[in-house]
């Protein structure tokens, strides 16, 4: 049974869905108004192996990412550039989409946007205000009445007089409490806006998930998911304004991932300034290794993304890749016990793994799991074993590295290295001959950090990546 930590109830739960056998899950996609940074990245990779593992276990999962290509940010990066927002948001659009390709990350079921959805969103603020969830001011503006909301706060935790505490109400705005928050925006001259029962405006940003959600999943869905830094207010709201409408739980399980940090300790954004783009990534490291540092740490928790941690994440890879490589040359074979051995190891290591992600998708101890049947199968490769032997054991390799979505792609040319490490360690063998031993333990020793482990045998010298 799949267990998952839900932000709603703070505990982990027992993953049961609505619909048996079918996966229901919106992931809050970005605001298309510059390049998509990394840590935009590392939310899309969390969902990903998220759905990826879910598939793995026979779900069928219809996954929803939503565009908000509707926005402040959006209108005020198109005056600047002098583009229409519309069309400046479609061209991000299209540069995000093929970088999540890039990234390796599933396609999506369905990728809504705001400005596509844009009657649902009018009619839904219309039922809430019949139901007087919410109210039109006199300026045209909509607002959610969240005093009209016993449960306001229920994911945060947070106390409506506590947050009250701290609110106000900004000069031009015409509601009736503090945190009472946007369902649609009176137009300002100049702006994209649309026609709606309250004059010309646009949709607040709570307002678009709560639609888009409603017209590509229905009233209620499994999994909600998105950055922790979208619990509040934004998860917050869509929860008031959902049920307030439909009258029924909204998500049953809440999944929230963690920030991705610099080094400095502060939060990767756009308006910080302190953003690496995906494209710029992608020019300096593999999708692969972005991959990797998601999956090195428990997706709850932050990501620090420095240059050592991406070092770390290619090691890591390496590690893996170096499973993979066929058999010595001059292999002759396991015998049937150690051969036994390693078949053992590979179904031990698919149940660890099937443990381990079952736990809240646990990726660092699932990658343990792996790293045990790598450390078999090099091993074996160094003890004698022929591609035969091996490839049961790197099947199991490569089915698991594909569920969590690691491609393993070895860098070119990197196919031939067997032959050259071979030629290196030849070469030893005659140094040592010659008692050269410094030269001999220099060679060892450079290969051990590229890594590949010389032994030393009563039967000459072997080696296997480490």
């Amino acid at each position: 049974m799949i267990r998952l930590y839900n932000t709603l109830t703070r505990k982990k739960e027992e993953f049961q869905t609505l619909e048996p056998g079918l996966v229901k899950m919106y992931v809050c996609g970005v605001t298309v108004y510059n390049d998509a940074h990394v840590g935009h990245a590392m939310s899309a990779l969390v969902f990903d192996i998220i759905r990826r593992y879910l598939e793995y276990r026979g779900y069928k999962v219809k996954h929803v990412m939503n565009y908000t290509d509707v926005d402040d940010k959006i209108i005020a990066r198109a005056r600047q550039l002098g583009e229409d927002p519309l069309a400046l948001s479609q061209r991000y659009i299209e540069e995000y989409a093929n970088e999540l390709k890039s990234l390796n990350i599933l396609p999506a079921t369905s990728y809504p946007q705001v400005s596509k959805t844009m009657p649902l969103i009018i009619e839904f603020i219309q039922g809430l205000i019949q139901k007087e969830a919410a109210y039109a001011a006199p300026n045209g503006d909509v607002y959610f009445s969240v005093t009209g909301d016993p449960d306001y706060g229920k994911l945060s935790g947070r106390k409506l007089e506590d947050m009250q505490a701290g609110a106000r109400i900004e000069v031009g705005e015409a509601k009736g409490h503090p945190m009472d928050f946007a369902l649609w925006k009176a137009a300002k001259p100049g702006e994209i806006s649309w026609d709606s029962p309250w004059g010309r405006g646009r949709p607040g940003w709570h307002i678009e998930c709560s639609a888009m959600n409603l017209a590509e999943l229905g009233e209620q869905i499994d999994i909600h998911g998105g950055g922790n830094d979208l619990i509040f207010p934004h998860h917050e709201n869509e929860i008031a304004q959902t049920e307030s409408y439909t009258g029924k739980p909204f998500a049953r399980y809440w999944i929230h991932n963690g920030m991705l940090q610099i080094g400095s300790g502060e939060k990767m954004s756009k308006s910080l300034g302190n953003f690496v783009s995906i494209k710029d990534f992608l020019k300096q490291r593999d999708a692969d290794v972005m991959r990797m540092l998601v999956l090195s740490g428990n997706y709850r928790a932050p990501l620090i993304f420095t240059d050592e941690t991406q070092d770390a994440a290619e090691k890591s890879l390496e590690r893996l890749k170096s499973a993979l490589r066929p058999a010595s040359p001059s292999a002759s074979g396991l015998a049937a016990e150690a051969a036994s051995a390693l078949a053992s190891q590979a179904e031990n290591t698919k149940q660890a793994f099937i443990e381990a992600m079952d736990d809240d998708f646990n990726t660092p101890l699932a990658l343990a799991a792996l790293y045990e049947l790598v450390k078999a199968i090099n091993t074996a490769r160094g003890d004698g074993a022929t591609d035969e032997q091996l490839k049961p054991a790197q099947s199991m390799l490569r089915e698991l590295t594909g569920v969590l979505g690691l491609r393993l792609q070895e860098k070119q040319g990197s196919g031939d290295a067997d032959k050259f490490i071979d030629l290196l360690v030849e070469v030893r063998s005659e140094i040592r001959k010659q008692k050269l031993w410094q030269l001999s333990d220099l060679i060892r020793d450079k290969l051990k950090e590229l890594g590949v482990t010389i032994e030393d045998t009563k039967d000459g010298a072997k080696w296997r990546w480490s």
